[in-house]
């Protein structure tokens, strides 16, 4: 899961990416309003972590931009700014959630998870496709009930396709969820083409059937009837 995290204060900007990391989570950030609005604009996350108070704008501005482009990520305002008209000015603007500083790590990481289920999986906390079962808090994936040994990367791109099942994803669009901004940096997606065969044998050793279809020019469809 892809997240961006907009927030001007170094330490805890610092402190946020390391933790969400070790969590299993890609984190991109930005240190104000412009570069946060270019991100926001030109790429796709599950979940934006927002500080209200930037420099050279408002972080109330970048849920705007989020509002108006129909975007499909997850909102968390995180500010200092504890006032009862900034929550309710952020959560009116299209935020899903509020969560004052300081705050416990462990919380926000909590708050992130909750709010991608909600969004992506109807809140629940163990997907089932057939035979392939995924605990999103533990990050483990069974496969006719047997424990399947997946990498970061697998399993990224196991429950991204699963999110977007019955839909032709395509190969940027992977590229971008596995490797965020680094994604352009990268000359072809022969990557991508590594990590999904090593997931399709994964999964066929325990019995799983291949669901992905190659979509010739384009990407792929994860096709679930």
């Amino acid at each position: 899961m892809k997240i961006l995290l907009i927030e001007d204060e170094p330490e805890l900007r610092k402190s946020v990416k390391q933790y969400l990391y070790q969590e299993g989570f890609l984190v991109e950030s930005a240190n104000d309003y412009q570069s946060a609005s270019e991100k926001v604009n030109e790429y796709e996350y599950d979940c934006i972590l927002i500080d209200i108070t930037l420099p050279k704008g408002s972080g109330l501005d970048i849920v705007k931009q989020l509002k108006q482009k129909n975007s499909k990520a997850g909102v968390i305002i995180i500010s200092a700014k504890n006032s009862i008209d900034d929550k309710i000015t952020g959560l009116d603007l299209g935020a899903d959630d509020y969560l004052p500083k300081p705050f416990e790590l462990a919380e926000l990481n909590a708050r992130i998870k909750a709010l991608i289920r909600r969004r992506n999986f109807g809140g629940n906390t163990s997907i089932v496709v057939n035979e392939i079962i995924i605990s999103t808090d533990e990050r483990t994936v069974k496969v006719n009930n047997e424990l399947v040994q997946l990498t970061t990367k697998e399993y990224d791109l196991l429950l991204f396709f699963i999110s977007n099942k019955n839909r032709v994803v395509s190969k940027n669009s992977i590229a971008e969820h596995l490797l965020g901004d680094n994604s352009d940096q990268m000359d072809n997606h022969d990557f991508i083409y590594v990590h999904l065969r090593n997931l399709r044998k994964k999964l066929a050793e325990k019995g799983c059937e291949d669901y992905v279809q190659t979509i010739y020019g384009i990407g792929y469809n994860f096709k679930v009837s």
